[in-house]
């Protein structure tokens, strides 16, 4: 690996490093489990572009600041080098190779902060530009993973790469005192968000693969599960429904033809095996798929085996919207990574304080933030 010829010495490289791995962590709730990236582009020793990864199945850092570098009024063949906080993937995933991209850009040179943890990927980014003829290395500790994106380690870690479950975002809303049902006469005695809130909760779906949720849920709420304006998503999240007895209506609002600025994903619905079958066809027929998993025994599902199937059906990033009983089996099991937790104003509510029941749960880096009268949480589990 040679000396790169860049015009700008270690301390300035690992200033700009700093500063983009900083700057990349704002967005961490948003790409989990992608890590935190942070990316520049340099033309004669000025930084003329920067780029982060912001969004989960949007653009990379890497490619994201070579889009901006395109509206510099810099010429392209004045680009020579490239500053990212963590090493440029190789493969394929929702989006192209980086190494790719930097490559085709004619980025000459490439400083890299950190290594890629994935076992599956270490060394495969700076062995890809070594090979096409970039000038290439790492300038580690200005910008350390586990202080720019740590979710990310626990992502990659042994435990996880051996029994892959999918990384699962918590979302619910409580009163002020912890109830996830408002009291009685309250609104449409239903919901607890403001609109405004109610609002980033599209948003939000519009971030996951896949929303899950409960029979329970289905039954006394009767959601839609959709992607509403005025988020946009390209591709609406398939709706997952835990319904071990298939207790679910073939009338249910879930079958409703999406209206106009709506999406709606695939309904899939997971059930015991051995299910009924006129019940069964009848799901079918509103639009659903049903999947018969084993369970603990033949009534009733088992987490882990849920988590394998998401796996295994390609979701990486899920979003768990459900009622009490869903989420402290999920929470008790260890399979939450992250939460997002809306707290109105109302006092009192039906049902325990959720809060007293998940007490165990700890929070790792957190965001609080308010959203009109609401106050949001979100924050990473720590196990």
């Amino acid at each position: 690996m040679t000396a790169l010829s860049i015009p700008l010495e270690d301390t300035e490289l690992r200033s700009l490093l700093h500063e983009l791995g900083a700057e990349a962590a704002r967005f961490r709730f948003d790409v989990a489990p992608n890590p935190c990236v942070g990316a520049a582009i340099l033309s004669r020793g000025k930084v003329i572009a920067r780029g982060f990864h912001e969004r989960w199945g949007g653009d990379h850092a890497e490619v994201e600041a070579l889009e901006v570098a395109t509206r510099s009024g810099v010429p392209r063949a004045e680009w020579d080098t490239l500053v990212v906080t963590l090493e440029p993937c190789s493969t394929r995933g929702k989006t192209g190779p980086c190494t790719q991209a930097i490559m085709e850009a004619g980025i000459e040179s490439v400083v890299i902060g950190s290594v890629d943890p994935d076992p599956r990927h270490q060394g495969q980014g700076i062995r890809f530009l070594e090979d096409a003829g970039l000038e290439a290395r790492f300038l580690t500790g200005a910008a350390p993973l586990d202080e720019v994106t740590p979710h990310f380690l626990d992502w990659t870690c042994q435990d996880r790469l051996r029994r892959p479950y999918p990384w699962i975002v918590a979302k619910w809303a409580q009163t002020a005192t912890g109830q996830l049902s408002p009291p009685k006469g309250h609104g449409d005695g239903r919901t607890i968000s403001s609109p405004e809130a109610l609002e980033q909760v599209q948003h939000l779906r519009a971030s996951v693969d896949a929303i899950l949720t409960g029979v329970g849920t289905v039954v006394a709420d009767d959601p839609r599960l959709t992607v509403r304006a005025p988020a946009r998503t390209p591709q609406a999240p398939d709706r997952i429904i835990l319904d071990s007895g298939l207790r679910t209506s073939p009338d249910a609002r879930l079958f409703d033809a999406p209206e106009a600025g709506e999406s709606a994903g695939p309904i899939r619905i997971l059930c015991a095996t051995g299910p009924d079958r006129a019940r069964e066809k009848g799901l079918i027929v509103a639009g659903a798929g049903v999947h018969g998993l084993r369970g603990d025994d033949r009534r009733f599902l088992n987490l882990r085996g849920i988590m394998t199937w998401m796996w295994d059906m390609g979701y990486r990033r899920v979003l768990l919207e459900s009622g009490p009983t869903l989420l402290e089996a999920c929470f008790e099991a260890g399979f939450v990574d992250q939460v997002r937790v809306v707290t109105g104003p109302v006092r009192g509510g039906r049902g325990e304080s959720l809060g007293a029941r998940l007490q165990p749960a700890k929070l790792g880096s957190r965001r609080d933030g308010e959203c009109g009268p609401d106050s949001v949480l979100e924050a990473f589990i720590v196990r």
